[in-house]
């Protein structure tokens, strides 16, 4: 069982850094060949997400995605919002709104589901998120504005959509459980907010206290880091679900933004990392 165990460890490694090396030579978008390769590698069985991970294939999704959405998160400049912020803010909210509506529309009059799950796909489908347009920015390289507006797109949709689906999930369940409940909206998704942002510049300013104050050494700066980085994330969704991937975005954020200690390191190897794990989520979720 290990030696399948390590084979299967083998083919992941193998196709992930594999389909991103192909992408780059024949110039095409890397999520497109590593959902086909994981499928592919899922339905002959040489990858069994299942065995190789068992219960902590999810746990592994979601903190693999923070430390994704973090890198994101560092490579946001706030200034920039001075040359594309309302286009980012219409599309995180109008643009988000009709996808919602047309998702689920779509979901309920095409494919016949029912309302509620039809409007939960909705929420979910209005995430594009970095770990999608990430890789087609590195291939179709667009102008530096029409970047940026992607960039920011990608990174602040990704956490506002998942608690968007978590708050439409809430009031799904307490419509049917027919508690008589009253779901504030509002107040959920500010609390997730608040809860987030409060963690995230915690996470951030532990970082630059420590590495301000010379207390850890350049060769832990980067494990420190993923190790602070975890903790919040984890911490932010213990204190209020779903607000883990906020708090990861804003901490790459207050860090790319700050001027007190330099984050090229952090920057650099965030990005190595999440290249990996990009690689080896599409691999292991096309394969289930």
């Amino acid at each position: 069982m290990n030696e399948e165990l390590l084979v299967q460890l083998a083919i992941l490694f193998f196709f992930g850094i594999g389909a991103l090396w192909i992408s780059w030579k024949v110039r095409m978008p890397a999520i497109l060949l590593l959902l086909s390769v994981g499928f592919l590698a899922g339905y002959f069985g040489l990858i069994n997400p299942d065995d190789m991970l068992g219960e902590m294939l999810l746990p592994f999704v979601s903190v693999s995605v923070a430390i994704i959405l973090f890198e994101g998160g560092l490579s946001l400049k706030v200034k920039e919002l001075s040359e594309v912020g309302g286009v980012v803010r219409n599309l995180i909210s109008i643009g988000a709104l009709v996808t919602w509506v047309i998702s689920a529309a779509a979901g309920h009059y095409l494919i016949g589901l029912n309302l509620e799950i039809s409007l939960l796909l909705g929420a979910i489908l209005v995430v594009s998120g970095p770990t999608v347009i990430m890789p087609i920015l590195r291939n179709v390289r667009p102008s530096r504005r029409v970047g940026s507006i992607l960039r920011w797109e990608a990174i602040v949709i990704d956490p506002i959509g998942a608690m968007f689906a978590a708050v439409v999930y809430l009031v799904i369940l307490t419509q049917a459980g027919g508690s008589g409940e009253t779901v504030t909206t509002l107040e959920t998704v500010l609390l997730m907010i608040a809860v987030g942002t409060l963690l995230g510049v915690i996470g951030a300013g532990a970082v630059v206290i420590l590495f301000r104050r010379f207390w850890v050494p350049d060769y832990l700066k980067n494990p420190v880091t993923l190790m602070i980085l975890v903790t919040t994330y984890v911490a932010s969704n213990y204190l209020e679900s779903e607000s883990g991937l906020y708090s990861s975005m804003i901490m790459g954020i207050a860090l790319a933004n700050q001027r007190s200690i330099p984050v090229k390191g952090i920057v650099a190897f965030k990005e190595d990392l999440s290249i990996m794990l990009l690689s080896f989520l599409f691999i292991l979720l096309a394969a289930t």
